[in-house]
């Protein structure tokens, strides 16, 4: 599921209007069927306060060396292993299921997720945790053209194939931001499934396109 908004401030907007949601859909499903979820599939339906933990990439590094957890070295992400001991370390100090990771380099982001003002190495980014698994990959998005086409330059990609995206912004765009929601994963999380074919009726992957 995709979700973009128009006229925000910062990716702070976008992060502010997806956990709202999310604690909205958490809090319907846990009355309507957390019993059921509870009986059938031994997890219980919690619904997160708000607001949810910030923490920074270079915060969340640190957090992991400190708990000598999986090392991410030189690396500019986190790897699935350092995504579960840092929601695991989170939960403990804050007692969330939640949490944003935010200020992603933009060696490791698309050309078009906006920089920050000040440190133009960090992209106004963020990937939203829970129960360890990557939910969501979002950021505000560069809408000042010259900057956009600057950018894709800069990551070396050829922008004559994408010249129709670059003239949405050519006279004009609004700023704004948006994220990527996994709703399969987060139904493998919410049902304590495994996998995500458990919960998908005809899953379809990058090996799989029939049946």
């Amino acid at each position: 599921m995709d979700v973009e908004i128009s006229w925000i401030d910062s990716h702070e907007d976008v992060m502010a209007f997806e956990e709202v949601w999310l604690a909205h859909v958490l809090a319907v499903v846990a009355r309507e069927h957390g019993a059921q979820i509870e009986s059938t599939f031994g997890g219980r339906v919690t619904v997160p306060s708000l607001p949810f933990p910030r923490v920074t990439l270079s915060e969340a590094k640190a957090l992991l060396r400190e708990h000598d957890q999986p090392a991410t070295g030189e690396q500019l992400d986190l790897d699935p292993a350092s995504e579960r001991a840092l929601s695991a370390i989170v939960e403990q100090r804050h007692g969330h299921e939640f949490a944003f990771v935010i200020d992603y380099p933009a060696a490791v982001r698309p050309f078009y997720h906006m920089r920050h003002a000040d440190d133009p190495g960090l992209t106004k980014s963020f990937d939203l945790l829970w129960r360890g698994i990557e939910l969501t990959t979002g950021a505000q998005r560069e809408h000042r053209h010259a900057q956009l086409v600057a950018q894709a330059q800069e990551k070396g990609l050829d922008t004559g194939p994408i010249q129709y995206y670059l003239d949405f912004f050519r006279y004009g765009c609004p700023p704004h931001g948006g994220f990527g929601f996994g709703l399969t994963r987060l139904l493998m999380q919410l049902l304590v499934q495994d996998n995500v074919r458990e919960v998908t009726f005809l899953y379809r992957g990058p090996h799989r396109l029939s049946p």
